[in-house]
């Protein structure tokens, strides 16, 4: 019995918190399409989340460029296939590398940043004044930081994407004499639309579930101060499991219509 009581009280709080997050999403898509349209707040926070997030996305996508290139290479010169490094590398960061780590990047600086700020204003009363004022709050808040980390992410993606691709071919033009002509000819080369495309759309997505759990958590955050705490923390492990979800259905949709 001692082992029991636990277990059906997470999976209790697994389908009330799985219930809540649904809700809260349902209302979001019913808010933002519904004037007044908050364009002032949408770009401070794409501002906020896209322009402030280049330097921390640049330099990890430039190192993960790096890595991987140093340590593929290795492998590959054992069976005479240092020629294939570029196609190799381009379609792993285009596919799958790319987007996923910039979204767990941003799912640590967004969504944690977005939880404690909303956190931060609920415990405060901040929130309810502004409902009392006869103000939205969830339409400048919520909707505002949803659409921004939304439309954000894939330009982040991009971004990090051509970052490792130069810092791939500086790992290939030191060790290889590769030239930068030559070695970006190789990637698009092998890069097909359906490799683009899957990419790009998932990364809509990793946007939307890390500014939805952020906010969610944050504007729905309790127990005072430490609960703000609690909210961009529980941002970050909600997010990033979200993602990997997210991930693994995109790859498996893609899948299935590569086999149409």
């Amino acid at each position: 019995m001692p082992l029991k009581a636990p277990f059906t009280d997470a999976l209790r709080l697994y389908f009330v918190e799985t219930g809540e997050l649904s809700a809260f999403a349902v209302r979001f898509f019913r808010e933002v399409f519904k004037p007044p349209f908050e364009w002032g707040e949408l770009l401070r926070q794409s501002y906020e989340i896209g322009y402030r997030s280049l330097p921390l996305v640049g330099v990890t996508g430039f190192i993960m460029g790096l890595v991987l290139t140093l340590q593929t290479r290795p492998t590959l010169m054992e069976f005479g296939a240092e020629s294939w490094m570029p196609a190799m590398v381009g379609i792993s960061i285009v596919r799958e590398i790319g987007p996923v780590i910039t979204a767990l990047i941003c799912a640590g600086r967004v969504g944690s940043g977005i939880g404690a700020e909303l956190g931060s204003m609920k415990v405060t009363e901040q929130i309810d004044a502004m409902e009392a004022s006869g103000t939205n709050p969830f339409k400048y808040l919520v909707v505002t930081r949803i659409v921004a980390a939304t439309l954000m992410l894939p330009v982040l993606v991009i971004l990090a994407d051509t970052v490792a691709l130069f810092g791939s071919f500086l790992v290939e033009n030191t060790k290889g004499a590769v030239s930068f002509q030559l070695y970006f000819n190789q990637v698009f080369e092998n890069l097909e639309f359906g490799d683009i495309v899957p990419a790009t759309c998932k990364s809509f997505f990793f946007g939307f579930a890390i500014g939805l759990v952020g906010c969610y958590k944050g504007y729905n955050s309790t127990k005072g101060t430490a609960g703000v705490g609690l909210a961009a923390n529980s941002a970050v492990v909600l997010s990033s499991m979200i993602l990997f979800i997210i991930d693994f259905l995109a790859v498996l949709v893609a899948d299935i219509f590569y086999d149409l």
